[in-house]
This record gives C-alpha cells, structure tokens and sequence, in this order.
C-alpha cells in the first residue's frame, strides 16, 4: 500500500488527485489530504439546490462534484480528509466499516468516544464527525472520508444552508445532522499536524506491506491535466446537476417578480417571470433570452447588464432580477 500525504489545497486539484490514485497508480493507495474552503457535491446531486448560492459567493468557495455519491460537505482546512483505494472482489467492494475502522481506533487511543453510525458516518456522543463516500470502478473502490478537527462551524452550516421551497427534483438532497470537532472531545490538546502523522503512522503500523509515497512530476502533470480539463470546468460541477425545477420569488421597489425555470444539465430550457410590475417593453422578450444559457450568475448577470431592464421590469434593477433567479 502506498502512504501518500498530500500538501495541496487546492480543492480542484485535490479532487483530480483522488481521481488519478483511484484510476491510474495499480497499488492500494492511502492518502491524507485537506482543502481550504470548498464544497463538495456528490456526484448524482443537484449543486444549485445544495449551496446557499450567496454565501459561497461572498466567501469564495469553491464548489466541486467528486466520483462518489453521497451528500454534499464543507471543507476548510480545519477538516481532514482520507481516502483509500483497493482492488478487490465484488463482494468486499462496499464496505464503510472496514474503512473507518482505522480512523476510530485512533480516536479511541486518544481516548474519544467514536463510533460507527448509521449508514457512512462516524459519531462522538451521536454527533456526526465524519461523512464517507464509496465509488467503484470495475474492480477498484475509492474510499473517501472527512474528519471534522477543527473546522469553522459557522461556514460549514453557512454554506450548506438553501431555502428549499426554491429547487423541485429528484437528485440526492444532503440531510443536516447534528455535527462536532474532533478537537473539542479531546483530553488533552492535539494540533491537526500533530494528529494527521497519528494516522498515517497508525496506518502504516496497521499494514506490513505500507510504504510512504511521494508523487512524481510525472503524476503531478498528469493530476494538473486532469484538474485543468475536467474539475476546474462549469460543466462538471454544475453542467451534470440533473434536470429541475427553479420558483422564486423577491419584492422590489418596482413590485413583486418570480421567476420560474427549467433546467436541464445546468442549462435553462424554459422561463417564465410573472408578477405586478409594469414595463415599457414585453418581459416575455427576457424570457427567451435567458432561454439557453446556463444558470450561473456570472452569465447571467452578464446578459442582464447588456439590457435595458427599466424598460421592462419599472423600477427594478439587475440585482432585484439577479436575487429572483438565485
């Protein structure tokens, strides 16, 4: 087994590199590795109706689908990821308990009360600490997981927080559960540091066969390659949402507006804005304009900037449109 800590933060180049140890290095591979403020979307999910679209926005956070389904999760660099891959026989691909057990035993040493929950999560006292994911690719399972040290509690809840009545569809919704910091059951202070060697050498003391690994140029180029055509594009992590339904509606100065969308493989397929506002021009024109383009607000505030909206929507601005479409 190869022993891989992984000093990046990029979240885009850290989830290519989960992708690259998974499909391309033919030893069992396991990896630490954290990211500064991300979040990471499962890959059957709705991103839009996961983010509080705002928030991430304002705070710069990066948002990436992976390989594995499951929910969507916060990441900062006070969260510690781990993931392992292994190739095996099909029935001994999925299995979250194998997995996690080395992470508890470490916790347990350091005399934490954790436990396996459920079905993919680990718990101190029933609160969640870390959420794993599985996906298999012909013989292989990727493994990954997140361990809460010491994150920000308020980005975590902050980013992941969206108004429901917004989105209507049939993707994975994350379910909120009661999260805690590693940090905060420990008896004695431990840095992050200082506790992701404990698991590295715990697992290598666990393996005969582990060995430390360091990537090469080689797999660095190829894991910017892949970060650079794939996880870093608009299309992956939001092209691939599937299809739904977008309702919301704002009050403005210029009166009510709700918007109502279609929305196929991030792209907007029908448009209907009604409301108690006047115009000089027909809204239905900006109806079919935003028919076709993706719904993302850098695009979208792009083409509301080209337009007169006065003329159609009295009174209202391209924020007040821009708050009624996100």
């Amino acid at each position: 087994m190869l022993c891989i800590h992984h000093h990046s933060t990029d979240p885009y180049f850290n989830i290519a590199t989960d992708e690259y140890i998974f499909k391309h290095l033919k030893e069992d591979c396991f990896m630490l590795w954290r990211n500064d403020n991300a979040i990471i979307v499962g890959k059957n999910q709705n991103t839009m109706a996961e983010i509080n679209v705002d928030y991430v926005k304002e705070k710069d956070i990066k948002v990436v689908r992976r390989l594995s389904g499951g929910g969507a999760v916060y990441h900062d660099l006070g969260n510690l990821n781990f993931s392992f891959t292994r190739t095996g026989k099909n029935d001994e691909m999925v299995d979250f308990q194998h997995f996690t057990k080395p992470i508890i035993e470490v916790l347990q040493r350091l005399g934490v009360n954790a436990e396996f929950s459920g079905r993919n999560d680990i718990t101190i006292d029933g609160k969640k600490f870390s959420g794993n994911a599985e996906h298999i690719y012909k013989n292989k399972v990727l493994h990954h997981g997140t361990i809460l040290y010491s994150s920000d509690m308020k980005d975590v809840s902050g980013a992941l927080k969206i108004n429901p009545l917004k989105y209507k569809d049939r993707a994975v919704k994350s379910i909120p559960k009661r999260v805690t910091n590693v940090k905060d059951h420990l008896k004695a202070a431990l840095s992050l540091e200082d506790f992701t060697e404990m698991v590295m050498q715990h697992i290598i003391d666990s393996n005969p066969a582990a060995q430390r690994y360091e990537f090469t140029a080689e797999d660095l180029s190829a894991i910017q390659k892949l970060r650079d055509e794939k996880y870093v594009k608009w299309e992956w992590n939001f092209g691939r949402s599937p299809e739904y339904n977008f309702k919301q509606g704002v009050r403005t100065n210029g009166g009510t507006l709700e918007v109502n969308l279609d929305i196929n493989k991030g792209i907007i397929e029908h448009a209907v804005i009604y409301g108690d506002y006047f115009g000089q021009k027909d809204s239905s024109e900006v109806e079919k304009m935003l028919i076709g383009c993706k719904h993302d607000q850098d695009e979208i505030r792009k083409l509301l900037e080209g337009i007169d909206v006065n003329s159609y929507f009295h009174k209202m601005t391209v924020d007040d449109l821009m708050s009624s479409l996100f």
